[in-house]
């Protein structure tokens, strides 16, 4: 095995290079890899007692990416799905590093080994329409801040965008003509328009209509002026979540996050008769599989289904009796 091969400028070359050049992924899978490197160098500071620019590809074997991963479930609280997503990074910088340190393909393949870990699938949490409407009632639109909570939750829970588009979104996204929708950059970088209600239409028109602050050219920007953080758009969902759990204490035992109000969009249209495909495409999710989930969760569609089914008969159940003498003994066994 090659000794002493650097990490730090296989690390840089696979984002600028692999990444970057090569790939040309996403910005959000940038950001997705960089924190787990993040992640990872800071836990090989704290268990290796070494500054990450001088760590080595050794050091990087199988059994201290099992303790990375480990630490992340221990000690972060990590989810099982965060902690394969975590794992997905280090397998892509591992096939890269494969072909530019062939020496190490020993380590390389026991490292490309470890496994993605199984977990429970659990159905999805989404909001009636009444939590909806307590969580839309909940922000003070007297105020600015109000207003662009407001309008932002409506926009979320009508559209069913992501967090990332939701705050990916500039003024010029939205088009309030004939045929009034939202343009936004989805997941794989596909474009897609998703049309707006006469009632988000509205909101999104008396937003529009005042003047954005320092010049902002987010559509949902923070005091600043700049574009608000995962954690903001977090945070104030809890906070008007709680507002709304005063008057609709159905709130107080859901745990709502902004991909529960995506989940809610989706449930909203499934109640409508809206086809699955339809709603994939609205989504913009990958495969319809993915929608499929909705179904799972939906408890009414299957009470409709149930009662579709007749009664069972209550009938006699008869013991078969064979004809044939080695049937029988295989009967009595």
């Amino acid at each position: 095995m090659k000794p002493g091969c650097n990490v730090a400028p296989l690390v840089e070359r696979f984002f600028t290079e692999r990444l970057v050049r090569q790939q040309d992924v996403s910005a959000h899978t940038i950001a997705s890899y960089r924190d787990t490197f993040r992640l990872l160098l800071k836990f090989a500071m704290a268990k290796l007692r070494k500054a990450p620019s001088a760590l080595t590809l050794d050091e990087l074997d199988a059994p201290f990416i099992g303790a990375f991963l480990t630490d992340l479930e221990m000690e972060r609280g990590t989810s099982v799905t965060t902690r394969n997503l975590r794992l997905t990074a280090v397998r892509s910088f591992f096939r890269f590093v494969s072909f530019e340190e062939p020496a190490h393909s020993a380590l390389i393949q026991r490292v490309l080994a470890i496994p993605s870990k199984r977990h429970d699938k659990r159905q999805v949490d989404f909001l009636t329409r009444s939590e909806i409407e307590a969580v839309l009632a909940a922000p003070d639109r007297t105020t600015w801040l109000g207003r662009r909570d407001h309008t932002l939750l409506l926009l979320a829970t009508q559209t069913g965008l992501r967090l990332s588009e939701l705050i990916g979104l500039s003024r010029q996204a939205i088009h309030l003509g004939i045929g009034a929708h939202v343009r936004c950059m989805g997941k794989g970088r596909k474009e897609r328009c998703t049309p707006l209600t006469r009632y988000a239409r509205i909101a999104l028109q008396a937003w529009l209509n005042e003047p954005a602050r320092h010049g902002a050219s987010a559509l949902f920007p923070n005091l600043h002026g700049g574009q608000l953080s995962p954690d903001s758009v977090q945070s104030l969902l809890a906070k008007h979540v709680g507002v709304a759990g005063k008057t609709c204490p159905t709130l107080a035992s859901k745990r709502v996050s902004p991909h529960v109000l995506r989940h809610s969009a989706a449930m909203e249209l499934l109640q409508a008769g809206v086809d699955s495909s339809v709603i994939a495409l609205w989504l913009g999710h990958e495969s319809i599989e993915t929608t499929q989930t909705y179904l799972h969760a939906h408890l009414a569609l299957k009470e409709a289904a149930l009662e579709k089914l007749e009664p069972y008969k209550q009938c006699k159940r008869l013991r078969f009796r064979p004809d044939d003498q080695l049937l029988a003994f295989l009967e009595t066994l």
